[in-house]
């Protein structure tokens, strides 16, 4: 018992020592000099500012939770002008829907008072292109909006310009800045999200684009559709009756809108994985809306997306310089890097005749002098086969009644003049890929359109190769290719078949009927190519003559 109390004193003795050095020796330290004696003054101003910094952290927690967005104030809508050097372009404030787009560089028609090609009419404004779909709410009738900052007068060379609408739609804060560029048909746009409740949601957001038909041409070379470039290929669909009904498209998606021969209104998502085009024709007018996946919105926290638009021509240098996937809005075909080269020769040509119509004329001679030896190759076979005609036409009498006979005896005839009747035809296949990327280059090719060559009909006042783009409106051209082409076959040895001999003699008239409707651009090639045909099937046979004179 005696030895219990003893240790019970000790182990008290111990807890006092303890306790005694944990709390005496900074005493003891601060007498013997070991640490510095803490400044009154400086101990004063770090707890001052200690307090500080938890007040502030106190009020930017509460201002999160309870105050997270400044004083919104809408006002009534307005319209917003934003000029650049290509464009003019008018914004309704009211939800940053486009009233009216108009190309500076563009008419409507080839006539001198004629009116700029306008990507947004009335008709097509109330379709609310450039216009902001949030969880399935139009943010430009439902919500309510504001101008924060908008641009000052016109755009020079080289300039931009950002108009930045703020508004509140479907429980949320939305942010809209629209930029401009003087250089470019592109506008890019940043949309900031922020949840106006204290919940946790999600939110999906949607871009739309609306035209009418009123800047294509009509019929098969310039017709209105809605097109969608998913997963590194074009889409498009032109049925009216299967618009009617609405087209969709998922998956990665580069851009989507309506677009002509020559014009495009498109919406490029920012996130082009797993969007999905919805179009439309409704009225007249050709809709789409591209809508991302869902997002979610935390309280007090913004979410940020991104996206941009294209108004303007389908020009391929510009669509470039945006991304190789719009500029595949401009269809080449399966030739399309011949089309493209074809294309690169004709503008280089246009730099220095400064006319289309002539730059289409040598490039044509270019072609032709490129392909001169197969052509002659072709020729000279042709002419073989012409001298064979008497002989074969005397197999054909004398075996008309045997026609395994007959055939075998036209082989051996082929095979003792040394004649290879598909010799011919190899050079022409060879120049289908050419003729196939040129055909498609000069249909698309928007610096054809309206383009002049010969402005006025000899001796007249009236108009006639003004555009390139569009049918002779008087057919002469491709009544006098019909007749080139018709000279061309008298000067070639006719088909050893009769049924073939009666197609042939049709085909220069099938042709000009064909051609009737071409874009004179087209058809101005082909007359071309096929004047230089007929003077090198002249030099040959004037060629072979010689040769048979002299042996």
């Amino acid at each position: 018992m005696q030895e219990t109390s003893s240790s019970t004193k000790n182990l008290a003795l111990a807890i006092v020592l303890c306790l005694a050095v944990l709390f005496g020796w900074s005493f003891f330290a601060e007498y013997m000099g070991w640490v510095a004696k803490p400044d009154p003054q400086v101990a004063a101003q770090q707890q001052a500012e200690a307090e500080r910094a938890r007040q502030e952290k106190a009020e930017a927690e509460k201002a999160r939770t309870s105050v997270p967005l400044t004083v919104f104030a809408p006002v009534p809508g307005r319209d917003i002008t934003i000029s650049t050097p290509l464009y003019e372009a008018v914004i309704h404030s009211g939800g940053g829907v486009v009233r009216s787009f108009r190309l500076k560089h563009y008419s409507a028609t080839i006539q001198p008072d004629s009116p700029l090609v306008d990507l947004v009419d009335a008709t097509t404004a109330e379709s609310a292109p450039l216009g902001l779909v949030i969880d399935g709410a139009a943010s430009w009738s439902l919500g309510q909006w504001a101008v924060e900052s908008e641009p000052q007068g016109p755009l020079s060379a080289g300039q931009s310009a950002v108009l930045r609408l703020v508004g509140e739609v479907n429980g949320l804060r939305v942010v809209r800045e629209l930029q401009f560029s003087a250089d470019s048909y592109l506008i890019k746009e940043k949309t900031s999200l922020t949840p106006l409740g204290d919940q946790t949601r999600s939110a999906r957001v949607a871009y739309t684009v609306a035209s009418d038909a009123s800047n294509a041409g009509g019929g098969q070379y310039d017709a209105m559709r809605i097109a969608w470039y998913l997963d590194n290929s074009l889409g498009q669909e032109s049925d009216a009756e299967d618009l009617t009904k609405g087209v969709t498209a998922s998956g990665n998606v580069s851009w989507a809108g309506p677009m002509s021969t020559y014009f495009l209104s498109a919406i490029l998502p920012g996130d082009t994985s797993n969007v999905t085009v919805k179009g439309l024709l409704r009225g007249g007018v050709y809709r789409v809306a591209v809508e991302e996946q869902d997002i979610q919105l935390t309280p007090g926290n913004t979410a940020e997306l991104e996206a941009s638009y294209w108004f303007g021509p389908k020009k391929r240098k510009l669509l470039m310089e945006v991304s190789d996937s719009l500029a595949g809005s401009v269809e080449l075909g399966m030739f399309s890097i011949i089309a493209k080269g074809l294309l690169w020769l004709l503008e280089f040509f246009h730099q220095y005749v400064n006319n289309w119509g002539l730059a289409i004329i040598l490039l044509t001679v270019l072609i032709k002098a490129v392909f001169w030896p197969l052509t002659a190759k072709s020729y000279a076979s042709m002419e073989k086969m012409k001298k064979l005609q008497p002989m074969m036409m005397n197999i054909r009498e004398k075996y008309k009644d045997n026609k395994e006979m007959m055939n075998k005896e036209v082989m051996a005839l082929y095979k003792t003049y040394g004649v290879n009747p598909a010799s011919g035809c190899i050079p022409i296949l060879v120049q289908l890929p050419v003729f196939f990327g040129l055909y498609q280059a000069l249909l698309t090719a928007i610096e054809l359109r309206h383009a002049t060559f010969v402005e006025f009909l000899p001796f007249t006042d009236k108009i006639w190769l003004a555009d390139l783009s569009g049918k002779d409106p008087f057919y002469i051209t491709p009544i006098i290719m019909g007749l080139t082409m018709f000279l061309q076959q008298r000067m070639s040895p006719p088909p050893t078949d009769p049924t073939q001999q009666k197609v042939m003699m049709f085909l220069p008239l099938i042709f000009t009927v064909l051609f009737l409707g071409f874009p004179s651009g087209l058809v101005l090639y082909w007359l071309v190519n096929n004047i230089l045909s007929i003077a090198q099937q002249g030099l040959m046979h004037r060629k072979n003559r010689r040769l048979d004179a002299d042996s």
